[in-house]
């Protein structure tokens, strides 16, 4: 008979993917269909997109905030 394998208890990690976005309706389908599959969460923080942005990004997550582009990634890093 063979050994049972022992389960393990150790925790994959999480990914979790935040990305900052402005006008991304035509480039973010393709960029959230290659990532889906591999992240345990998407969140999208929108800085302060004129196009489809949101409404496509809302395919793939509710985890979508707003952030006014204050011209300081970093801020916008940190919001997300």
């Amino acid at each position: 008979m063979p050994a049972k394998t022992k389960k393990s208890t150790r925790r994959q990690p999480a990914l979790s993917v935040c990305m900052i976005v402005r006008d991304a309706a035509e480039n973010l389908p393709l960029c959230l269909d290659s990532i889906r599959k591999i992240a345990d969460e998407i969140i999208v923080v929108d800085t302060g997109s004129r196009d489809n942005t949101v409404a496509v990004a809302k395919k793939y997550t509710d985890k979508i905030y707003f952030f006014p582009w204050r011209d300081d990634f970093a801020a916008a890093r940190n919001e997300s």
